[in-house]
């Protein structure tokens, strides 16, 4: 392994769970393995994809403007963008908003569930890979900033009412910012290879 700061080589092994590797020439931290690790990934993951279902079901924002009443859901706004002559935003929306969230959390819990009984589900290196490929593309937090930016434009021209949905996509990002965040990128990739190795 390399180190990111000095570029000094080292040889990367797998280490008791709590602990950290550092570099010898800079103390910078290489990779570490995270108390529960595997479980924290898991329970935020499978919490995440609960949460999508509220999301994506309930109500998202109320819009109250003239005598009408608007109800918006996340996939509604996406069909409704590409409906009204916007199809690469309504595409981009539900991209990176319905589909990379879900893949991500769906690939955490199948990688890492396993794991955590010292087994490798099938295919998982290659599923690791494409969640590598795809968390970048997870922009809950860019879509939760548009929106709240959107609505303090909006407030002034109806009267807005923030659903379930909007509260549990709120709760949905941070699920996803912690699942993420839980396990070090080299030590699932040496979980992977030690449950392979059985």
């Amino acid at each position: 392994m390399i180190c990111h700061f000095c570029d000094t080589i080292h040889e990367a092994e797998p280490i008791p769970e709590g602990s950290r590797v550092s570099c010898v020439c800079c103390d910078a931290t290489l990779y570490q393995n995270r108390p529960a690790s595997l479980a924290r990934v898991t329970s935020f993951s499978v919490t995440a994809l609960l949460l999508m279902l509220v999301v994506h079901t309930a109500p998202f924002i109320t819009m109250d403007a003239a005598d009408l009443r608007t109800k918006l859901t996340l996939p509604g706004a996406a069909m409704t963008l590409i409906e009204e002559g916007s199809p690469i935003v309504g595409v981009g929306v539900a991209l990176f908003t319905i589909v990379t969230p879900f893949v991500l959390s769906s690939g955490l819990v199948y990688v890492c569930a396993p794991l955590m009984f010292g087994k490798s589900a099938p295919g998982a290196m290659t599923v690791t890979r494409w969640m590598n490929r795809t968390e970048p593309w997870n922009m809950i937090e860019v879509f939760l900033l548009g929106v709240l930016v959107s609505l303090l434009k909006l407030g002034h021209l109806a009267e807005l009412h923030f659903g379930i949905g909007f509260w549990a996509f709120t709760v949905l990002m941070f699920c996803m910012a912690a699942a993420t965040a839980a396990i070090d990128r080299q030590e699932l990739w040496d979980r992977l290879e030690v449950a392979n190795e059985k």
